[in-house]
């Protein structure tokens, strides 16, 4: 894996190197390969004196560091930590070291938060907002990941957002109690090919059809096996019956989150975030109807048009890359 600010890979950098010495002048070579002509004589010095190995990623830290904390000082800002369990100022104050100092000595040695620790002994207690592993599955079908939005129903005509003059009278009056809209969200892990529907209520039976209409979906996009599906622990995938059944319908295993660990579903949790800034919130809609409208023109952009960072193409696009 190249450095992450590397403009060229190590591929690039022999590709450099093999137009450079075959005769071509660097300044063209590193025009075409978008670099400027000192990177490039500098991968074809390191090559001709280092070889292949020259190509090859280095850590850019210094050879020597004079200024850096001396071994002692850390062990005594690790050891002040441990006994004070508090935070750099009290260190610093303890030990001498300079309070940004101690903020990176704890850095440098990984020492967790205090939000993170038992308050009487130390000890590292709390979850972390993050996996250990970032993954991502090799094909597609191999884990579907589902999850319910809950958003608030509009009022006929817009309700008071969707009024011109925003008056206190508006807030007043305006707020009326219309209950609740679900959107079901189903996305591949590999390809982010999303499925969505807008229903009611959340119970089991309703997520059950859901699914098996989001397996046809994928079925008709080149995707025609579920092996995995992955929830949070809601009734309705935990208990429900008729959702079970639709899993081994599927003939997929089913898989829940850690409990309070919803990054783990990340994948789908952040296809509700873009759901909702990218369609629900992105205008102001007079009814659910055609919020709910709304919904399918913008799954097939998202799907067919919409670029995605995560994987740097559109998702349909990864189902079938030709």
């Amino acid at each position: 894996m190249s450095h992450i600010n590397a403009k060229l890979t190590v591929r690039g950098r022999a590709l450099l190197v093999e137009r450079v010495l075959g005769g071509r002048p660097a300044a063209h070579v590193a025009k075409e390969l978008g670099i400027s002509r000192q990177c490039a004589y500098r991968w074809v010095r390191r090559y001709c004196s280092e070889g292949e190995a020259g190509l090859r990623d280095r850590s850019s830290r210094p050879h020597s560091m004079p200024t850096q904390t001396s071994p002692e000082r850390e062990a005594a800002v690790l050891e002040a930590r441990g006994r004070l369990r508090t935070g750099p100022v009290r260190i610093a104050a303890d030990t001498g070291v300079p309070a940004r100092t101690v903020s990176r000595v704890l850095a440098r040695h990984n020492v967790p938060a205090l939000w993170e620790c038992d308050p009487l002994t130390g000890e590292r207690i709390r979850a972390t907002r993050a996996t250990a592993n970032r993954y991502e599955r090799a094909r597609p079908g191999e884990m579907l990941h589902i999850d319910v939005k809950k958003l608030g129903r509009i009022a006929e005509g817009g309700g008071w957002r969707a009024q011109p003059g925003q008056t206190r009278a508006n807030h007043t009056a305006g707020h009326v109690r219309v209950g609740y809209d679900y959107v079901h969200a189903v996305i591949d892990d590999h390809t982010r090919l999303a499925y969505a529907e807008v229903h009611p209520d959340e119970k089991g039976t309703t997520a059950a059809g859901v699914l098996l209409r989001a397996a046809a979906f994928f079925a008709s996009c080149g995707i025609p096996k579920i092996e995995r599906v992955l929830s949070d622990n809601a009734f309705a995938y935990r208990n429900s019956q008729a959702f079970k059944d639709a899993v081994a319908t599927l003939g997929a295993q089913q898989r829940f989150i850690k409990p309070h660990c919803p990054w783990t579903n990340g994948k789908v949790e952040r296809f509700n975030r873009t759901l909702q800034t990218e369609w629900a919130y992105r205008q102001v809609f007079t009814s659910s109807a055609q919020r709910t409208q709304a919904l399918d023109p913008w799954l097939n952009y998202y799907n067919t048009e919409r670029s995605h960072t995560g994987i740097g193409t559109t998702p349909l696009k990864r189902v079938s890359p030709t």
